[in-house]
């Protein structure tokens, strides 16, 4: 049931996609932005189903899911197994000094963490970073994998840890599914033919939603690199179309459970901030960052109100 769920999804997903690219070139500026708006939505839906693939969980056959998680990561445009490395080690290193955003430690700089957070995470840098390497790897792999990358850039722009596992990588396997997801990106950009400003309002809005996802749903959480997340609270629709996504820290404590059965294990007895209220506390910038263990910062998040009981 689930690979043929998601292979259904996958596949209304890239069309509404392409619709939205096609309307966002060819249409006047208001439905050319609301088209861009929904494109960030919709393309979600494809990465949320390359994070089912990522955990196994795309479909019942290991080479189905392989394929589906290939598939969807046409859309980013990423390398699948790239994905998955950089994934499973997320779950690992979740909240710990290796992996903390919104905190910054004695021996960091308030000022570079800050950079980080604004340019990385609330202005979408993030995904534009991850493309570019991306371009890097299949332009010139030897570039990505040497030691200047791995040991300087990576670490400077905080990606450390991440790209030292990838470069573990088979090349021809990354270097292959990197030349697909951009082959994919250029005939869409010919068939449809479409505009660089329309293509570059979809993938900026995109940029901007899901840059700031990947770390609203952890921002201020508990130190623990299981239960350090949130089930974000947002409307119904928006929760459906990232597939559960928001449920995040339902996800960190039963990573093995489908997108569609999440609900079950989100605990209502837990207090769950909005989207909007974590997204906006962002802004205040980086905090000193409390020992590792320390539990999810409400104060900070609710301070006008008492804590729940």
């Amino acid at each position: 049931m689930a690979g043929t769920l998601n292979t259904a999804l996958l596949i209304l997903s890239l069309a509404a996609s392409w619709a939205c690219l096609w309307v966002a070139s060819h249409q006047p500026l208001w439905p050319a932005l609301v088209a861009a708006w929904l494109f960030s939505l919709i393309n979600n839906t494809t990465f949320a189903l390359m994070h089912e693939a990522v955990h196994g969980l795309g479909a019942k056959s290991a080479r189905r899911n392989e394929l589906l998680g290939i598939m969807a990561g046409l859309a980013f445009p990423t390398s699948f197994s790239m994905q998955r490395v950089a994934h499973m080690g997320h779950h690992q290193r979740n909240r710990t000094d290796l992996e903390l955003y919104d905190y910054y430690l004695p021996s960091q700089s308030r000022l570079v963490r800050n950079i980080w957070l604004y340019a990385g995470n609330l202005l979408g840098l993030y995904w534009w970073s991850v493309v570019f390497s991306n371009l890097v790897y299949l332009l010139a792999p030897g570039v990505y994998r040497s030691r200047f990358f791995v040991d300087r850039l990576a670490p400077a722009l905080g990606f450390g840890p991440y790209v030292a596992d990838l470069v573990k990588l088979p090349v021809t396997r990354v270097w292959t599914e990197i030349a697909l997801a951009f082959g994919y990106q250029a005939l869409t950009f010919y068939w449809l033919d479409l505009t660089v400003v329309g293509v570059l309002t979809c993938y900026w809005a995109f940029a901007l939603h899901w840059s700031v996802l990947q770390y609203a749903d952890h921002a201020w959480s508990a130190r623990d690199v299981r239960s350090g997340a949130w089930n974000l609270k947002v409307l119904a629709p928006f929760r459906w179309i990232a597939l559960n996504y928001h449920y995040h820290q339902a996800h960190h404590q039963h990573p093995q459970v489908p997108w569609f059965e999440l609900p079950r294990w989100v605990d209502a007895a837990e207090r769950q901030p909005s989207f909007w209220r974590v997204y906006f506390s962002l802004w205040k910038g980086v905090r000193p960052a409390p020992p590792m263990g320390a539990a999810a910062d409400l104060a900070f998040l609710f301070p006008s109100q008492p804590p729940a009981e």
